[in-house]
């Protein structure tokens, strides 16, 4: 994947040439193998991290980089589009590490903050239940208060990289009902009580487990607390919104590499004499991928330059979320469509980048929750 890019400083630059390099080299040539075998690819989290990728965003105090969301960002599209399970699982990663770095303690952030942006710790999210998926503030997950620390019950769902993660960030009841009874927790795998379902079957990124993570009277300490009790709602929400420019960025970067794979055998591939690319209804559907995975780059880029210079960017998010996955459904099936029968076996990528475009309309928010949000921020009085 090669795209001319815009960036702020030379140390970006430099960081988006060390990211194409380790795309090439270590993570595309894994892709394949690894999605077929289902393995997930734990040791490229760890060199991902020892390359200082999976801090970006964060205070270099703390073992981050200070990089700008609009580079960061930047650097999932190229991992996606190598394979989607690393850059998607980097933006997942960074989304877990979110409340320690912006809602935490000193102590929390020293403590924690190293290991998770150095590559020691990979992290998950647990926000999601069976039962309460959108609908968020309905979770039924408790920590209750008990010999100065919390005993929690509860079961989530649609944990990516559940069992294999480190560390999860919890939202866990700790009062009443609704939003405001929800609190936000650091807790270490391998605690007494923690569980993990059988990784769900999945139509595509099978090598990036997806579990639900089960909850029996696991006790944490007080310090497991981030934030404030009630506050953890805020939070979820906060990070939401970064991790949906994330799931962006992901779309875009398997869009582009979907379109890569067509426009290469658009070039090549001979029928009657020309290459089909030179026919019109090849030509325009090409025309079309190009100018679409344009549009939702440039869309994510201005959500996440509003995010850098502190101005509110929650409903561009969701737009960039629901217009770069629309859009990058669209385009892999249209590259399938280009390759005819090649598109459809997996000798060649493409047929794994449509499977892998389907979850981005899911993920971090279903596209119909982006369209209510959207909908109430452009309707409201």
């Amino acid at each position: 994947m090669s795209v001319d890019r815009v960036l702020p400083t030379p140390e970006a630059h430099d960081l988006l040439d060390l990211t194409r390099e380790l795309a090439v080299k270590e993570v595309a040539p894994r892709a394949a193998a690894d999605e077929a075998a289902g393995r997930f690819p734990r040791d490229l989290f760890g060199l991902l991290g020892a390359s200082g990728l999976l801090g970006l965003p964060y205070p270099e105090e703390y073992g981050g980089s200070a990089q700008p969301y609009e580079v960061y960002l930047q650097v999932i599209e190229e991992l996606a589009g190598a394979w989607l399970a690393v850059g998607l699982g980097v933006s997942v990663h960074t989304l877990s590490c979110f409340p320690v770095a912006s809602y935490g303690t000193a102590a929390q952030r020293a403590g924690l903050l190293p290991s998770m942006t150095g590559g020691e710790l990979l992290g998950a999210y647990c926000l999601s239940e069976p039962q309460s998926g959108s609908d968020a503030a309905a979770l039924t997950t408790r920590a209750v208060a008990d010999a100065g620390g919390y005993v929690v019950d509860g079961v989530k769902a649609w944990t990516t990289h559940g069992g294999v993660a480190d560390f999860y960030t919890l939202m866990a009841r700790t009062s009443g009902d609704g939003a405001r009874g929800v609190s936000c927790f650091h807790v270490p795998s391998g605690l007494e009580g923690l569980s993990y379902g059988v990784p769900e079957r999945k139509m595509g990124m099978r090598s990036s487990p997806t579990t639900q993570v089960r909850f029996d009277a696991v006790r944490l300490p007080g310090d497991a607390l981030i934030g404030s009790e009630g506050e953890g709602f805020r939070i979820a929400m906060a990070a939401l919104d970064g991790g949906r420019l994330g799931i962006a960025a992901c779309a875009v970067g398997v869009a582009q590499a979907a379109f890569d794979v067509a426009s290469a055998y658009a070039g090549e591939r001979r029928q009657f004499g020309s290459r089909i690319a030179d026919f019109q209804g090849i030509g325009f559907m090409l025309a079309d991928m190009a100018t679409s995975i344009a549009a939702a780059r440039a869309l994510y880029l201005e959500a996440a330059r509003l995010r850098d210079a502190g101005r509110p960017y929650g409903t561009r998010a969701a737009m960039a979320k629901l217009f770069a996955t629309d859009m990058c459904m669209k385009v892999a099936t249209d590259a399938v469509q280009v390759l005819g029968g090649y598109g459809y076996v997996e000798d060649f990528p493409a047929e794994r980048h449509m499977r892998e475009a389907k979850v981005l309309q899911i993920v971090e928010g279903t596209n119909q929750i982006q369209r209510v949000v959207i909908a109430r921020a452009v309707t409201k009085g």
